[in-house]
C-alpha cells in the first residue's frame, strides 16, 4: 500500500472524527438565539459556570445535555436571609441529597428547564448532586 496514501486517509478520518466532537462539546451552551434560559447543563458542567444577574431575576437553567441533573444550592453558601433553592423544591441540601440517592429525586431531565428568582442580593453557590464529584458547580452573583 502507498504510504502517502494511507496517512493522507488517516489524516482526513481523524479531522473527520474531531468535527464531530466540536459538535457534542458545544451542546451544553446556552443560546442566545432562542433566549429560553440563563445557564446550561452539559455532561458535569454549568455553562456559563458563573453568571452575575440583579435582584428579582429569575435565573432559568437547561438540561441539554443527556444525563439526568439537578440544581442544588450549597446551604452554607448562600446569603444568610435568603430562602433554600434546589429543583425539586426541597427545604435543605441534606433533604435534595437524600432524595437524589432515594429515587432521582430534584432531577431536571434532558430538554426540561428548572427557574429560581432571586430576591436577596449577594453570592448563591451550588452544584449538581450526581455530578458534584466531578466539579458540577456554578455561582450566581445577586447585585442590587
Amino acid at each position: 500500500m502507498n504510504r502517502r496514501a494511507f496517512l493522507a486517509g488517516a489524516a482526513a478520518a481523524g479531522a473527520a472524527s474531531l468535527s464531530g466532537c466540536a459538535g457534542i462539546l458545544s451542546a451544553g451552551s446556552p443560546s442566545s438565539e432562542d433566549g429560553n434560559f440563563d445557564v446550561g447543563m452539559g455532561s458535569s458542567f454549568f455553562k456559563p459556570r458563573e453568571l452575575t444577574i440583579r435582584v428579582g431575576e429569575t435565573v432559568v437553567w437547561k438540561n441539554t445535555g443527556m444525563r439526568r441533573h439537578t440544581v442544588t444550592a450549597y446551604e452554607n453558601a448562600i446569603p444568610e436571609s435568603a430562602d433554600y433553592f434546589a429543583s425539586g423544591g426541597f427545604d435543605s441540601e441534606q433533604a435534595a441529597r437524600d432524595a437524589w440517592v432515594d429515587g432521582y429525586g430534584g432531577t431536571v431531565q434532558q430538554n426540561n428547564t428548572y427557574g429560581y428568582t432571586f430576591d436577596v442580593p449577594g453570592t448563591y453557590a451550588y452544584f449538581c448532586v450526581p455530578h458534584e464529584p466531578s466539579g458540577m458547580s456554578g455561582k450566581i452573583i445577586v447585585e442590587e
